[in-house]
């Protein structure tokens, strides 16, 4: 697996438990969110060779 896939999944894992546990940290937890997704979408292009 690549590291950054396992980040974006850690990531988007704690964003998860941070919504439903703390519900207060929103923007922190919507932080982690984009953090995430946006990991995912560079391990995406570049498993699929687009970089």
């Amino acid at each position: 697996m690549n590291i950054l896939l396992i980040i974006a999944i850690i990531l988007l894992v704690l964003w998860l438990l941070g919504f439903l546990a703390v519900p207060g940290l929103g923007w922190l937890v919507h932080i982690a969110l984009i953090v995430g997704l946006i990991l995912l979408i560079i391990w995406l292009l570049k498993r699929f060779k687009v970089f």
